[in-house]
């Protein structure tokens, strides 16, 4: 496993993700106090209908960089050059359907906004400008993804990152002087034109004997492709009736307004997961060379490995989200209370649905790997279509028994029973089957008792939390309760968990040899 690269890879992924959790938070509430929440609300909505339209990209990028990992390992750079060159064509026509499926959902977007006639923004123009915005990112993901297949993820993680940083710097400069949400768009267009340019000077300079080396594929390769692709487009059709469809749910069946305050709350857990989802991510392409090689006995270690660790840290963060989110949305968005933070109940289910969800992490990693995502390929159709229909039924139900507000509690209820009875069983399941060939009894076990330990911990945070006048002091004392709490489990799973540590022990082991031999080294030269 080449730790130096996965290293970089995680280290500039989280320095570059706190940057933009805290640019993007004051952007926000920029957006939210000189332009309106319906503004922030309708943002929302068309970043959840785009999402859905991305089901276009059916899975392209992973399938093919998937398919990269032997050539690179094998240093076949004309089998490299033909799947980036099919990748290129694929992207393209790929950005033209997602263009005009655009166009065609823009005559029905009042439909799904409730409060559509209580809104003062061209809801037309504004949602054609993030269409724009995000065509534009097709045309050099190709590249993007050669970058990545050779491990260099903290490459395009740069190149992204400070293209996000300068969007967000020229918004916050237009919405204090224009006070236009069309314009802060329009930001955006820059950003993506600024990436677009300097990932293709990179690209060139670094893969230009691949790129300028034109190849077609071979009959076998493109079966494979096509095999990967028809199951990512399940998975990708999976997420999107998951993750999209429950924003545009709220926003058509409650309201925009009411989906502005949501969305302020999945704001900073997405941003929060997203700093944590970075110890997983940019080790896609590590494992992937490292199943390639064949070391399969590896490969389980470490994900027995990623899946404690994946608990671990799931439980600090999620358990200190839930204590401070409250205080972190008036702080972050607005001085009144009042206007947008939830019921109680509302971010306990939040906490307790984005959990669940973060504990897949470490199955997708390896899936996406190892490549089994053909073999569970029908599991997100099923998944979705549930979802989706859980999730307008329980909007109906829960506000017939608990009250309105409740409406969106019935929502993410959805997403929770969704995952815990599909999710949890086939993917460990297909993963432990078709890539390590071994039982799944003890990682079902494993994943149950995870959860349960879990919502015990967050009911004994939620008794536990103290209120006080000040909102900073309110928000230091239950953060710190939940680092107490959390803890707890933490000290259980470890106590529990022998392999982790002992690798957590030989990991400390290296380390304090490699110390030893430096400073023998430093003492030999002096």
């Amino acid at each position: 496993m080449d730790k130096k690269k996965a290293l970089l890879n995680v280290i500039v992924s989280i320095v570059f993700k706190v940057l933009l959790l805290v640019s993007g938070i004051i952007v926000r509430r920029f957006l939210i106090e000189y332009v309106g929440n319906e503004a922030n609300g309708l943002n929302s909505l068309f970043i959840s209908i785009i999402g859905f339209l991305s089901v276009a990209e059916l899975g392209v990028g992973v399938a093919i960089t998937y398919c990269m990992y032997k050539p690179i390992v094998e240093n076949n750079k004309d089998k490299i050059s033909a799947l980036y060159h099919l990748f290129n064509k694929l992207y393209l026509i790929i950005g033209i359907i997602i263009l005009l499926c655009g166009c065609i959902i823009m005559p029905f977007l009042r439909f799904l906004a409730a409060d559509y006639n209580d809104l003062d923004i061209n809801i037309y123009l504004t949602f054609g400008l993030v269409l724009v915005s995000v065509i534009i990112s097709y045309i050099f993901s190709s590249k993007t993804s050669l970058i990545n297949a050779y491990k260099n993820n903290y490459i395009t993680t740069t190149i992204s990152s400070v293209g996000l940083l300068l969007q967000y710097g020229l918004q916050m400069i237009v919405l204090i002087i224009k006070r236009s949400f069309v314009i802060y768009l329009i930001c955006q267009i820059i950003a993506i034109l600024l990436q677009w340019i300097i990932t293709e000077i990179i690209a060139r300079k670094k893969h230009s004997e691949i790129i300028k080396n034109k190849q077609s594929i071979d009959v076998e390769t493109k079966k494979e492709v096509v095999k990967n692709i028809k199951a990512l487009f399940m998975h990708k059709i999976g997420s999107v009736l998951v993750n999209t469809a429950d924003s545009i749910i709220i926003s058509a069946f409650i309201g925009v307004v009411i989906l502005g305050k949501y969305s302020n709350y999945t704001t900073i857990m997405t941003a929060m997961t997203g700093v944590i989802m970075l110890f997983f991510s940019p080790l896609t392409s590590i494992i992937g060379h490292l199943y390639v090689e064949k070391d399969s006995n590896s490969v389980v270690k470490y994900y027995n490995f990623f899946h404690t660790f994946n608990f671990i840290i799931g439980v600090v963060f999620f358990l200190g989200y839930y204590a401070v989110i409250d205080n972190l949305v008036e702080l972050c968005f607005c001085s009144n209370v009042d206007d947008l933070v939830l019921m109680k109940p509302v971010s306990f289910i939040i906490t307790l649905n984005y959990f669940i969800q973060f504990m897949r992490q470490a199955t997708f990693l390896f899936r996406d790997a190892t490549g089994t995502f053909y073999n569970d390929r029908w599991k997100p159709l099923f998944e979705g279509l549930l979802n989706v229909g859980l999730s307008i039924g329980f909007v109906f139900l829960f506000s017939w028994l608990f009250g309105d507000e409740f409406a969106i509690v019935g929502v993410i209820v959805a997403t929770i029973i969704t995952n815990l009875t599909i999710c949890y069983i086939v993917e460990p399941h297909v993963l432990c089957k078709y890539a390590f060939r071994i039982r799944t009894t003890k990682y079902f076990i494993r994943n149950y008792s995870f959860i349960s330990l879990f919502t015990v911990a967050l009911v004994a945070l939620h008794f536990s939390l103290q209120s006080y006048s000040s909102d900073w002091k309110e928000l230091f004392v239950n953060g710190c309760i939940s680092i107490g709490i959390a803890v707890i489990p933490c000290i259980l799973v470890i106590a529990v968990d022998k392999d982790f540590r002992h690798y957590i022990a030989k990991t400390l082991k290296k380390l304090t040899n490699k110390v030893k031999r430096h400073k023998v080294e430093n003492n030999d030269l002096t």
